[in-house]
C-alpha cells in the first residue's frame, strides 16, 4: 500500500511537532532595550507599593483588635487577593525585562494561567460580598453583627475561592489540551487565555465559548450585586439629615466603587466580547490596569480614606516612619 507510509510519516510529524513545544516564549512590550530598563524600574515600583500596600493592610488588620469585623477581614483578604494576583504576573514580567530569554514552560504557562483566573474571579465574588456587607451595615447597623457573624462571611470567603478554583480549572483544563503545533511565540506578558488560544492550531471555537459565557455570567451575576447593595447604600446616604455625614459617606463609598467599576469594566472589555474583536496589542494595555495597576490601587482605595485604618496604623505601625506616613498622608 504505497500510500500508508506518506500517511504514517504525516502523522509522525504532526505528533512530533505538538510534543516539541515544551516552552513559550512571551514576547511582552517591546525588544527595545532601554525601554525595558525603563518599564522594568516602572513595573519594580509598582509592584514593591503593591506588595507593601496590600501586606501593610493585612498586618494591620491582624494587629489591630479593633479592626477585627468583617469588614476589615474582606479588606484583608482582598489585600491578600490582590498581593497573590499581582505575584503571578509581575515577577516573570520584571525578569524578562532584563533577560533574553523570555520562555515559560508548558507548565510554567498552565499554572501562571491557572493562578491568575483563580485570583481573578476569586476577586469578582469577593467585591460583590463586600458590596453585600456593606449594604447590611448600612441598612441593620443594630443586627450588623449578627447578621454578619463568622457563619455568614467565613462561607462567603470560601465560596468566593471555590467559585475561582472551579471557574480556572475550567479554562485551564480546555486550553491546556489543545494542540500548539504553529507557533510558541505568546503575543503578550503572560499566559492569558486570549493569547495563549490564538497560537493553538485546535478548533478553538468551544474554548472561547466557555470564556464569554463563564466570565459573562460572573460579572453579570456579582455586577448586580454590587450594583443593587450601592444602590440600597446611596438611598440611605440620600437619606442621611447631616450634609457633612452624606458627603463623608459618599465620598468613601463614591471611591470604593470607582474601584469596583475600573477592575469590573476592564475585566469585562477583555473577556466579555465576540472572539474575533481580538486585538492582543490592546489587550496588553487593557489587561495591565486590572493585573498590575488595580492591586496597588486597592489599598488607597479601600483604606487611605478610612479613618479606622489611619488610627490603627499609628497604633500598629507608630515607631515605622515610612509606613506610618503612606498610610497616614490624606
Amino acid at each position: 500500500m504505497p500510500g500508508l507510509p506518506s500517511d504514517v510519516d504525516l502523522y509522525t510529524i504532526h505528533v512530533k511537532n505538538v510534543s516539541e513545544i515544551t516552552v513559550f516564549i512571551l514576547m511582552g512590550f517591546t525588544d527595545d532595550s532601554e525601554v525595558q530598563v525603563f518599564l522594568f524600574l516602572l513595573f519594580l515600583a509598582i509592584y514593591l507599593f503593591t506588595l507593601v500596600g496590600n501586606l501593610g493592610l493585612i498586618v494591620l488588620v491582624i494587629g489591630d483588635s479593633r479592626l477585627h469585623t468583617p469588614m476589615y477581614y474582606f479588606l484583608s483578604v482582598l489585600s491578600f487577593l490582590d498581593a497573590c494576583y499581582s505575584s503571578v504576573v509581575t515577577p516573570k514580567l520584571l525578569l524578562n525585562f532584563l533577560s533574553k530569554d523570555k520562555t515559560i514552560s508548558f507548565l510554567g504557562c498552565a499554572a501562571q494561567m491557572f493562578f491568575y483566573v483563580t485570583f481573578g474571579t476569586t476577586e469578582c465574588f469577593l467585591l460583590a460580598a463586600m458590596a453585600y456587607d456593606r449594604y447590611v451595615a448600612i441598612y441593620n447597623p443594630l443586627l450588623y453583627s449578627v447578621s454578619m457573624s463568622p457563619r455568614v462571611y467565613v462561607p462567603l470567603i470560601v465560596a468566593s475561592y471555590l467559585c475561582g478554583i472551579l471557574n480556572s480549572s475550567v479554562h485551564t483544563g480546555a486550553a491546556f489540551t489543545l494542540s500548539f503545533c504553529a507557533s510558541n511565540e505568546i503575543r503578550h506578558f503572560f499566559c492569558d487565555i486570549p493569547p495563549v488560544l490564538a497560537i493553538s492550531c485546535s478548533d478553538t471555537s468551544k474554548n472561547h465559548l466557555l470564556v464569554f459565557y463563564f466570565t459573562g455570567i460572573i460579572e453579570i451575576v456579582t455586577i448586580l450585586i454590587v450594583l443593587v447593595s450601592y444602590g440600597f447604600i446611596l438611598v440611605a446616604i440620600l437619606r442621611m439629615h447631616s450634609a457633612e455625614g452624606r458627603r463623608k459617606v459618599f465620598s468613601t463609598y463614591g471611591s470604593h466603587l470607582t474601584g469596583v467599576s475600573l477592575y469590573y469594566g476592564t475585566v469585562f472589555s477583555m473577556y466579555v466580547r465576540p472572539s474575533s474583536s481580538y486585538s492582543l496589542d490592546r489587550d496588553m494595555i487593557v489587561s495591565i490596569f486590572y493585573s498590575i495597576a488595580v492591586p496597588m490601587l486597592n489599598p488607597i482605595i479601600y483604606s487611605l480614606r478610612n479613618k479606622d485604618v489611619k488610627e490603627a496604623v499609628k497604633r500598629v505601625f507608630g515607631k515605622n516612619w515610612f509606613i506610618s506616613k503612606v498610610y497616614s498622608s490624606d
